[in-house]
């Protein structure tokens, strides 16, 4: 724009140099003299004003604020990831081969609905073994009893001696106890077989298929993972030097990247005693109000806290935040030169407002916009806006 203007300037001043040259030519030698030093005084004057004026000589225009108290409603921001509260693994006790897969990926499932299936291997020829064996110790500590109880009789008539009985006694508790070891090693290999059914435990969604049939896994191997789609939250990352009021029960405003245009209302549900300390943040769980249908696990969503409204306090737009180098401030107007100030930063408020805790006072005037780069005790024109009014 700077530049056209210049241009069209020059034109203007070839088009009347041209006009005064044509004149020129029919004057005396004196008059020349005189006309070409007053054409080369106004020429120098013109080009002098045109460099002042709209040059890369000409004052930086800025739009300026003065700070002031009010009260900040403050914010905090965050970036989290959808994830799901209850999750479940589903996978075999003890290692084995994956017979049968009956869901994929995406269904929705019922409590107690059959999932997958393992391979028993060997497992059916050793419960009928088991199941043999305790047949065989039920009948011999049938036997045993019946023989101890005449045992008994006998020693209590004095026909033989209260050893052979007690040894009778002790051979019936012996066949009791190898009865109770086979029921149970029955019971167990009864129960592996119930484990090679993998049921749902809830109604939920399948999330990931992890086996195929053939496949041999390892005891607490997942072949299916699943969760319960109603138990959905977000993991939100705080700044740890911003998070100060993050507490439990705080609004939350909801933005996802699947949706930017609309916004989800929620609540923090859990903040993580636990920090990360290396990318120093805090952790809360945000549960959101209605959760959409088309949401997808992993999701990245936005995620701003409504904190309780601050007293009144020192503040500016917090476009007027500058960094330069590792300094945070602002530029501030000192006999009508920019000088950078060092600032102390706090919340931001809703209104797109920043607490000012320490560096500057009341009153003082900060630019806010500038239409080039500013730069210490550059010159500088105060206009009220930047953008040029149409007619």
């Amino acid at each position: 724009m700077g530049r056209q203007l210049n241009m069209t300037r020059i034109i203007k001043l070839k088009a009347i140099l041209n006009s005064l040259l044509e004149k020129f030519h029919h004057l005396d030698i004196s008059r020349r003299q005189l006309i070409i030093g007053s054409a080369i005084a106004l020429l120098f004057g013109l080009f002098v004003y045109v460099v002042l004026t709209s040059g890369p000589l000409s004052p930086t225009k800025v739009t300026t604020v003065k700070i002031s108290s009010q009260s900040l409603t403050p914010t905090l921001f965050g970036v989290g990831t959808v994830e799901a509260r209850r999750s479940y693994l589903m996978g075999p006790v003890i290692a084995g081969r994956v017979l049968k897969v009956h869901v994929d990926v995406g269904h929705s499932v019922k409590e107690g609905q059959l999932l997958a299936e393992m391979d028993s291997i060997d497992l059916n020829e050793r419960i009928v073994a088991v199941q043999a064996q305790a047949h065989d110790a039920k009948a011999r500590m049938v036997l045993a009893s019946e023989t101890a109880r005449r045992y008994v009789e006998l020693g209590k008539k004095n026909f033989i001696s209260p050893i052979v009985v007690e040894g009778k006694i002790q051979e019936l508790d012996s066949a009791k106890a190898v009865v109770q070891k086979t029921n149970a090693d029955l019971a167990g290999l009864k129960q592996q077989e119930l484990n090679l059914k993998l049921k749902a435990p809830i109604d939920g969604m399948i999330t990931s298929r992890d086996a195929e049939p053939g496949s041999t896994v390892i005891a607490g191997q997942a072949v299916l993972k699943m969760i319960d789609p109603t138990s959905l939250w977000i993991k939100t990352r705080f700044d740890q030097g911003k998070s100060t009021g993050l507490a439990l029960g705080l609004n939350a405003i909801i933005i996802l990247r699947s949706n930017p245009h609309h916004s989800i209302s929620g609540k923090v549900v859990r903040v993580e005693m636990l920090s990360d300390s290396v990318a120093e943040e805090r952790i809360a769980q945000i549960e959101m109000t209605n959760t959409p249908k088309s949401i997808s696990i992993g999701e990245m969503a936005e995620v701003t806290l409504q904190l309780a409204p601050s007293e009144s306090t020192l503040s500016l737009p917090n476009v007027s935040i500058k960094q330069k180098g590792s300094a945070t401030g602002v530029w501030l107007l000192q006999n009508g030169k920019p000088h950078f100030a060092p600032v102390q930063i706090g919340q931001i408020g809703l209104n797109g407002h920043i607490a000012i805790l320490s560096g500057l006072k009341s009153g003082d005037e900060v630019i806010l916009y500038s239409d080039t780069e500013i730069k210490e005790g550059v010159r500088i024109k105060v206009v009220d806006s930047l953008v040029k009014k149409l007619p």
